[in-house]
């Protein structure tokens, strides 16, 4: 999807932050900084969000500035969407600065200063930490050596900790040098406009808030399968598997929004506390209500043990213990290699306790009706029923009202997932931030899984994983794959 940035009169006020920002980007040459946050970083500069702004790059190359702006310009040729203008592209290539790793606090604080002297104001600063998880605390230290915690706020990227000890103290830790309030621990799905439309769909319509809850709720599923394999993450990957990679960091996440109680108002605070009150209900993760996978060829994958019990896959049953969610399954799976790449949310409503239709009509043949959310960068919505086929009898097929974002003429002004997450910890705005008591208590829900994990099973790489998740599921079925696609909103009557 690619868009003109052609000019900045449309920005509400008050949607950028209200000072100067300096950026501190420690990993800034790397694959994430090169495909997400440079070209992100840049449709903010260009479309106005954050017209004053200078970017000081961190990493191990020992580049200059000048070497740093044009592999800056290749990462913007190669992976932004957005189609700029010249005099746009040198005016964010003279934003920009670099500081070799190896040079130390002492020169990166010049580079700060230089940033900010250069922006003739006072600034604010925000540190985003684009590195491995065995770096960022050494990152962490060198900021406070340097002296830049004041006016700042850092941005962590997961996995935040491998188990509930790790996570106490790698908080501690943190806690030694920046405050809770200045750290943001980065969850890329919930930057998603269709994550953040769940608010909006519960919250803001009088149709589904009164049936949102157990008694008209049969079950879940949060579905997130990859067709991609490790890349160049084996050796990360093997450490940690698809639980602690999505699942802690997340799919939970997710489920959060999907299951907490209405918020006092529309607030950082306010939303994270409903989010920890959900985590604070869920039961602890038993091994028996979880289905553990690893595709074939995995054990063959380089530097990978061949004797490896990592997951690849995995499928879970989760309980939230309160008095909305009581007795309702909430089913997760995620893994790579497998069939298609979706990342779906479906609400299962309970079908009819008696029905008055014959048994040949079609009623419950194919399933109880679903309110479906695919969080694909743009957000599709549809809500499943059924409705009586035209002719004689009475004769019932599976309908469906569908919506898309391409219906609105919006989609150019949806921000990708770490634009925004980005603009918002600029702003100071942690609605989609995850707190250290949320994911330490994550941790805590999974310990019984940690401690004792099932075996892990073999899946055919394409397939949708190991047969034995279909235990896990039943009676219910998983939606994906969908019987019926989504209607193409090119297609005329569609």
């Amino acid at each position: 999807m690619e868009f003109r940035i052609d000019s900045v009169a449309k920005i509400p006020a008050g949607v950028g932050p209200r000072n100067p920002q300096v950026v501190v980007l420690i990993g800034a040459t790397g694959d994430l900084a090169r495909r997400k946050l440079l070209p992100g970083l840049f449709h903010l500069f260009a479309a106005g969000f954050i017209p004053s702004c200078r970017i000081v790059g961190v990493s191990l190359e020992d580049l200059d500035a000048q070497a740093f702006r044009k592999l800056t310009r290749a990462a913007l040729e190669e992976f932004s969407p957005c189609q700029a203008s010249e005099e746009q592209h040198a005016a964010f290539e003279k934003a920009l600065d670099y500081v070799p790793l190896g040079a130390g606090a002492g020169e990166l604080k010049a580079a700060v200063e230089r940033a900010e002297k250069a922006l003739d104001a006072e600034c604010e600063r925000l540190h985003y930490l684009s590195v491995p998880p065995s770096a960022a605390l050494a990152c962490v230290r060198m900021l406070g050596e340097a002296g830049l915690v004041t006016r700042s706020r850092i941005i962590m990227e997961k996995p935040f900790g491998t188990d509930l000890a790790s996570a106490k103290s790698l908080n501690a830790k943190l806690h030694a040098v920046f405050s809770e309030e200045q750290i943001f621990r980065i969850d890329h799905f919930l930057g998603k406009e269709p994550a953040q439309n769940i608010l909006a769909f519960r919250f803001a319509n009088g149709l589904f808030e009164p049936i949102w809850n157990r008694n008209f709720i049969e079950h879940v599923q949060i579905d997130v399968p990859e067709t991609l394999g490790l890349e160049k993450r084996t050796a990360f990957y093997d450490a940690i598997g698809a639980f602690r990679d999505m699942v802690v960091t997340h799919l939970f996440q997710v489920l959060a929004f999907v299951a907490m109680e209405p918020p006092t108002a529309l607030e950082p605070t306010a939303i994270s506390d409903e989010k920890n009150k959900v985590f604070r209900s869920m039961l602890p993760i038993k091994p028996g209500d979880v289905v553990r996978g690893q595709f074939t060829g995995y054990r063959g994958e380089e530097g990978v043990s061949p004797e490896s019990d990592t997951e690849t896959f995995i499928a879970l049953k989760c309980t939230i213990d309160n008095w909305r969610w009581a007795g309702v399954p909430l089913y997760l799976r995620t893994g790579k290699r497998l069939a298609e790449g979706k990342r779906v949310i479906s609400i299962a409503f309970r079908e009819p306790p008696k029905s008055m239709f014959p048994p040949d009509s079609g009623v419950g043949a194919q399933g109880p009706d679903h309110l479906t959310f695919d969080l694909a960068d743009v957000s599709k919505m549809s809500l499943s029923f059924y409705g009586k086929r035209p002719g004689p009898g009475m004769r019932l097929d599976k309908l469906s009202l569908q919506f898309a974002m391409h219906d609105t003429g919006l989609v150019g002004e949806v921000l990708e997932a770490y634009e925004r997450l980005i603009l918002d910890a600029m702003r100071g705005d942690r609605t989609l931030f995850t707190t250290a008591e949320g994911i330490e208590r994550l941790w805590e829900v999974s310990a019984p899984l940690l401690e004792s994990p099932p075996p892990v099973r073999f899946y055919a790489p394409g397939s949708w994983g190991p047969n034995s998740m279909h235990q896990l599921i039943a009676p219910h079925a998983w939606r994906l794959p969908f019987e019926r696609g989504w209607r193409d909103p090119n297609l005329s009557g569609a």
